[in-house]
């Protein structure tokens, strides 16, 4: 698609739904945004570079909610970004250099996708029904399961940093099951958690990306301007939603667009 007012109005609407997943998620959105620019006519690798600056907005957006309710753990969010703020910068400088133009790149973003359906799908799964006279926001009180680690937080990190710079995305779809998994925070606190750290790790990826010319300024405008309310829009409905029928429902959702993006992109490959 050619440049003009229709891609910057499919534009903005991505931006608004990406916002949303962002705040409810506790992921940069750059999961659904950079596939997304793909399909209205972004080149691979400027693909990868211009969803970085809606990260940052919509990250802070969506921490803002949760952080009126007390869910971000700064302990965790200390651990983890001075690794993560590092790997961000490798990860995009080899983002650069990776032979296929972009393709292979995109592929994996499609294979992350995947991964993340399947995590969402099985953690639903495994979530009990709530009993009636439990709270609504019962989840942001349950206890950290004493498996903190730091070591374990600056591997998460690492990873999610090096997939920021790498991939174009936030991070936090390995850092919400990595935090909650492995460190054994709550779910909404992982949320909250890894949305400050998501924020973090734009920063160097953007400026990186911003340098070597993979930012489309355009594009990246009309993004940022709507996935700020939607991020305020998706962690208002995490709040108040119940967790294991959400999860299946974004689950559902990701797990499509995981297995005809990564199709269209071997296609471009062929």
């Amino acid at each position: 698609m050619d440049p003009g007012p229709l891609r910057d109005l499919l534009t903005a609407v991505l931006g608004l739904f990406t916002g949303a997943l962002s705040g409810a998620f506790g992921v940069g959105g750059a999961v659904i945004s950079t596939p997304g620019i793909r399909a209205l006519g972004v080149p691979a690798v400027l693909a990868i570079g211009t969803t970085l600056p809606s990260i940052l907005p919509s990250a802070v957006s969506g921490a803002l909610r949760y952080h009126r309710e007390r869910l971000i753990d700064r302990e965790a969010v200390l651990l983890t970004v001075p690794v993560g703020f590092a790997a961000s910068i490798v990860g995009a400088v080899l983002a650069e250099v990776l032979p296929g133009g972009g393709h292979p790149l995109m592929i994996a973003t499609a294979c992350l996708l995947g991964f993340t359906a399947y995590r969402m799908a099985v953690a639903a799964r495994a979530v009990e029904p709530p009993e009636p006279e439990a709270s609504a926001v019962a989840d942001a009180d349950e206890p950290a399961r004493g498996r903190r680690s730091r070591g374990a937080f600056a591997l998460v990190g690492g990873i999610a940093g090096g997939l920021s710079g790498l991939l174009g995305i936030g991070g936090g779809v390995v850092m919400v099951p990595g935090f909650h998994s492995i460190a054994g925070l709550s779910i909404k606190s992982s949320i909250a958690t890894s949305l400050v750290c998501v924020a973090t790790f734009a920063l160097p990826g953007t400026v990186t990306h911003a340098l070597l010319g993979n930012i489309d300024w355009r594009v990246a405008l009309f993004l940022t301007i709507t996935v700020i309310p939607g991020a305020r829009i998706g962690a208002t409905l995490t709040m108040r939603a119940d967790d294991r029928r959400l999860r299946l429902t974004v689950a559902a959702f990701l797990g499509v667009i995981a297995v005809l993006y990564a199709g269209g992109e071997v296609a471009a490959l062929v």
